[in-house]
């Protein structure tokens, strides 16, 4: 893996995780989450007829007061669709800056689109409020803190779909 090649290969997630890891001092490799029971279920009703949301992983921007004192500071957050946001924060998170931006936010979160499907009878309506939920390496807050919020939230807003937009 570690060999110069003439042409591009696979970098593999895991091995890199479980490096660097290691290399932070943590005596016990990084353990992947599994889960044999995944609570996935079919839609019981047309998605003609479904209430659709979001979930980002993309903060609030710092105008709005969510990012607090430096870049570190995120937390799970419902705000509303519309109107829609004209930036979220995205800066601190991991993907390719050369290669693309995040200037569009349709380009990463699709709320936009959700109204125009909704206008045009695709789905039912859309959510009144979105949500984000930081990018957590925690498997604990994720499943214990995180997960339970982001459900509460769907529940109160009648949620039938929700849709992951993950960076």
């Amino acid at each position: 893996m570690d060999q110069l090649r003439s042409y591009r290969s696979f970098t593999s997630y895991i091995d890199r995780s479980r490096e660097y890891y290691s290399a932070q001092g943590y005596s016990k490799p990084y353990a992947w989450a599994h889960h044999d029971d995944v609570p996935f279920t079919s839609l019981r009703k047309p998605l003609s007829e479904c209430r659709v949301g979001l979930v980002t992983t993309a903060s609030r921007t710092p105008v709005e007061g969510a990012i607090g004192v430096g870049s570190f500071k995120r937390e799970l957050y419902a705000a509303p669709a519309d109107p829609p946001p004209t930036r979220l924060f995205t800066s601190d998170l991991f993907w390719d800056k050369e290669a693309t931006h995040t200037d569009d936010v349709d380009s990463f979160m699709p709320i936009n689109r959700l109204a125009e499907y909704a206008a045009a009878g695709r789905i039912g309506s859309v959510s009144p409020r979105f949500y984000g939920v930081p990018t957590d390496y925690s498997q604990g807050r994720t499943t214990e803190r995180s997960a339970p919020q982001i459900l509460e939230w769907c529940r109160e807003d009648g949620l039938d779909a929700v849709l992951l937009t993950a960076l």
